[in-house]
């Protein structure tokens, strides 16, 4: 198997045990709270008004793995469900970006991606 299949899989666990932890910590927000968390990591792509390279540097950071993990530990630290569950959404977010094959970006192109190049060719 690839190592961008494996990556994929992996990425698929990450967004379900994202969700899971979310689910876990429930904070009671509704789902469109829910919804809402889950697709804020994607407002990044704002970055690329001011250039593809400062566009795939916002984009990146906003979607390493780290910073979601990150939070939900300060949550956990500081006994907060919101923090846990939205650390938890922002994972699912990640992961699910992987699983369908939307990756870290390359300066180059918003299409190129660490797993290759996205969206129809035209």
């Amino acid at each position: 198997m690839s190592p961008i299949l494996w990556q994929r899989l992996e990425g698929a666990g990450l967004g379900l045990g994202g969700l899971l932890v979310a689910a876990l910590a429930s904070p009671g927000w509704g789902a469109l709270v829910w919804l809402a968390i889950l697709l804020a990591p994607d407002l990044s792509m704002l970055g690329y008004l001011a250039g593809r390279r400062i566009g795939a540097a916002l984009y990146n950071l906003v979607h390493l793995y780290a910073l979601p993990f990150l939070m939900a530990a300060a949550g956990v630290a500081l006994g907060s469900t919101g923090l846990i569950a939205g650390g938890g959404l922002w994972l699912a977010h990640i992961g699910i970006d992987r699983a369908l094959g939307y990756g870290l970006k390359r300066p180059t192109d918003f299409r190129n991606t660490h797993l290759g190049r996205i969206g129809r060719e035209s």
